[in-house]
């Protein structure tokens, strides 16, 4: 644990977190997007107590909690989504888990976005509407496997692989995720997580559309494609704590948890939420993560407003059997709409 917690520090360092230069330079920063409904109610905060297929965003070594086998769906109207008018984006996740053995658990999953059919302009012919649409889409494609060393200390990785493409432009990369956890107490109520995600070569785009063909002075026909400038990938390094309450009546139970995000390429993020559950059965959950600036409309840098809100009803089809679980999560906006997120969690 202590290699792997020191590996972290010098990548994110080397990172050069912080960087005011390097803001909004880097690619793929829909990795940067949580594409699951009950971690989102989080707001990403949970990375010391995330649980199952949710632990592929806030901190993979909470994939090796799966107790079976773990199948779960969200679709996310982001900003809005296909029906919000402000936004076509929408994302469709999916993601599965199987436990290997008494301590390893083996997870894939893949996330698939789109942002609805944009006009085509061109230089001579600027006006939307006239040449037609075009339909981006990105997609990532993970599979991950998790251990647990002991009762206290659980860890995983992660590869995922990066695809962004329009009709004739498209870029492709590999990046990696780590994360450990360790959870102490009588009733391991105390647990402390750290993750660094997006780890890779950087990317460029080619294709086709980076091309065009001109005539020379000699009248012959060339094609001149342009300079890609790569981008590197959206790395950040995520640390966080949690405390459990424990309270006999209803089984009921609240959990409080804290977490900092330092960003190579954003500002860094402060985050505090709680779930409250009733009967392990009812659960309810807020977040609000901070940046600097963030109530300043001509210094502000993200559309989040911060705060994160989300409902999880956890229906057992017979005890010790298989378990549905509805998930919401609500993500305020600022000038756009608030991005919605249903999930199904199925444990079987």
């Amino acid at each position: 644990m202590t290699v792997m917690v020191l590996m972290m520090t010098v990548l994110v360092d080397n990172s050069q977190a912080g960087n005011d230069n390097r803001r909004g330079t880097a690619g793929a920063t829909e990795l940067l997007i949580n594409p699951w409904a009950r971690s989102s109610s989080w707001g990403g905060v949970n990375t010391a107590c995330t649980r199952g297929i949710d632990a592929f965003f806030s901190n993979i070594a909470g994939l090796s909690f799966v107790e079976k086998r773990e199948f779960v769906y969200t679709n996310t109207m982001l900003y809005g989504g296909r029906s919000g008018l402000r936004s076509g984006a929408s994302i469709n996740s999916f993601g599965f888990a199987i436990r290997l053995g008494d301590a390893s658990v083996l997870g894939a999953y893949v996330m698939a976005m789109g942002v609805g059919d944009l006009p085509i302009t061109t230089v001579d012919s600027p006006e939307p509407g006239s040449n037609g649409t075009f339909s981006p889409s990105l997609m990532n494609l993970n599979v991950a496997f998790a251990y647990s060393f002991t009762n206290a200390i659980h860890g995983g990785g992660n590869i995922k692989v990066i695809t962004e493409s329009t009709d004739n432009v498209s870029a492709t990369g590999v990046a990696i995720d780590a994360g450990i956890q360790y959870q102490t107490g009588e009733n391991d109520e105390l647990k402390f997580g750290i993750s660094l995600k997006n780890i890779g070569p950087a990317i460029s785009f080619g294709g086709t559309g980076m091309s065009f063909t001109v005539t020379n002075a000699a009248g012959n026909n060339m094609t001149v494609e342009y300079r890609n400038a790569e981008m590197e990938l959206p790395t950040c390094l995520n640390i966080g704590g949690s405390y459990d309450f424990y309270f006999e009546k209803w089984n009921q139970k609240l959990t409080v948890a804290a977490n900092f995000t330092s960003n190579a390429f954003l500002r860094d993020i402060f985050g505090v939420g709680a779930e409250y559950s009733v009967l392990d059965r009812f659960h309810v959950r807020g977040a609000y993560l901070y940046q600097t600036d963030i109530f300043d409309g001509d210094k502000r840098t993200t559309a989040n407003s911060g705060l994160h809100l989300g409902a999880s009803v956890d229906i057992p089809f017979k005890t010790d059997g298989p378990q549905l679980s509805i998930d919401y999560s609500y993500r305020t906006a600022v000038n756009l709409r608030g991005t919605h997120a249903v999930g199904a969690t199925f444990k079987f």
